[in-house]
């Protein structure tokens, strides 16, 4: 860089915008998809440590292995709505899903 050179200094949504693309396109829609499901993941994890819980004994809690709670801590991709409730019922923590409807009509085929 020279001396006289500025650094141009984007915004995380201004780079999310240039890299990933525009709100609603398929590329960034899948990042934010993946985002909330690593933040979820981690989420289980903090609350888990709260309760002074192992990964095995919280398996055992909802009947899964120690593996399954490793696994899902990393990565909830590959899980069901049912078991991340589970989890968090063993865990005594509060879950809410907002759902947000968008604008027009609902057309069956």
């Amino acid at each position: 860089m020279k001396k006289n050179e500025k650094l141009k200094m984007y915004t995380l949504d201004q780079a999310k915008e240039k890299h990933l693309g525009a709100i609603g396109t398929d590329k960034r829609d899948k990042y934010e998809y993946e985002l909330r499901l690593d933040i979820l993941g981690e989420m289980i994890k903090q609350a888990r440590k709260e309760r002074h819980l192992t990964q095995t004994e919280l398996g055992e809690l909802i009947g899964v292995q120690k593996s399954q709670i490793s696994r899902l801590e990393r990565n909830t991709k590959n899980v069901t709505l049912e078991t991340i409730l589970r989890v968090f019922r063993a865990l005594k923590a509060k879950v809410n899903f907002n759902v947000e409807l968008l604008e027009g009509e609902v057309r069956i085929a």
